[in-house]
């Protein structure tokens, strides 16, 4: 099944800490074309894994709209969602989520079991998959005789198993080296172009999202910018990121600093207060956490 287009409309996903309400994403659009391969990146905290769980049918929305093809996929009920995640959207986490004591062919056959895939259909897909992703001679190896980067590639044959036409990679190479992320995010672009997938992937990682068609910078819940493999690649691109993470820091320090002045003076009660407070302190720990995992320390 060739990929589908997804329409983000005003998306909105907010969480209860006790009294504090957390909005994750703060009224999100965004728009990606069929088989398109499109990299979301953005600090810590500013909703990278939310949106793509919306997306995937992990989580809900707390308002706006998620279209994949002609489905509406904030409109579905739970029942319904299980047969989306099913049919519709294969997974791909940083974990290398696969069963421990399956091989890599059984961990493929998983997902298909649950579909109800007949056996025979299920061990010839078995056998397409581990050639598309270069696996075949590791069929009958479980994943600890795998290195990283195989278990991965077993992870997207498996999230290819049912045929869907929506990948959804979170950190992808996120707990792989170099060379083991370059391959893994060069099978995940192949995939796209042999087998028409639209893929979005969440990264941190400046190398890993150049190989995508487009990139999508989120920060505070919203999307900030639309950037080129080109524009991601020049130096002066990842500076003027550091430059911005670093001014955001700032900004935040300042509005903090302003609202315990305002709270001191009773311009806005406790609850406003904690609320906004949280929301800040919230954002500034995930400015930092991306700081540091680009070796900036401030």
């Amino acid at each position: 099944m060739k990929g589908a287009n997804i329409t983000v409309k005003d998306l909105v996903r907010a969480y209860r800490l006790g009294k504090v309400e957390v909005q994750a994403l703060r009224g999100l659009s965004m728009s990606v074309k069929e088989s398109e391969v499109v990299a979301i990146i953005g600090p810590s905290g500013s909703g990278k894994t939310t949106l793509l769980n919306i997306v995937g049918g992990l989580d809900t929305a707390t308002a706006g709209t998620v279209t994949v093809g002609d489905l509406q996929v904030t409109a579905l009920s739970p029942m319904q969602l299980i047969d989306y995640r099913r049919t519709t959207v294969g997974h791909i986490f940083q974990t290398l989520n696969l069963i421990p004591t399956l091989t890599a062919a059984e961990n493929i056959e998983l997902p298909m079991i649950a579909l109800g895939t007949k056996g025979n259909e299920r061990k010839k897909r078995i056998h397409e998959l581990l050639e598309i992703v270069g696996l075949t001679p590791r069929a009958d190896h479980k994943p600890d005789e795998l290195s990283g980067g195989e278990q991965q590639r077993i992870s997207m044959a498996a999230a290819l198993a049912n045929d869907a036409p929506i990948i959804l990679a979170d950190e992808p190479t996120g707990e792989l080296d170099t060379t083991n992320a370059k391959i893994v995010v060069e099978y995940l672009v192949k995939i796209s172009r042999d087998l028409g997938k639209t893929i979005i992937m969440v990264t941190h990682d400046p190398n890993v999202a150049r190989h995508a068609d487009r990139i999508l910078r989120i920060e505070d819940g919203v999307i900030k910018a639309a950037l080129t493999p080109a524009q991601i690649l020049e130096p002066t691109a990842a500076i003027s990121y550091v430059d911005q993470l670093r001014s955001r820091v700032a900004d935040i320090d300042t509005q903090m600093e302003q609202l315990d002045k305002d709270f001191r003076a009773g311009k806005i009660d406790g609850d406003q207060y904690a609320e906004q407070r949280q929301r800040l302190k919230q954002a500034k720990t995930g400015l930092l956490d991306e700081l540091h995992r680009m070796g900036v320390v401030i």
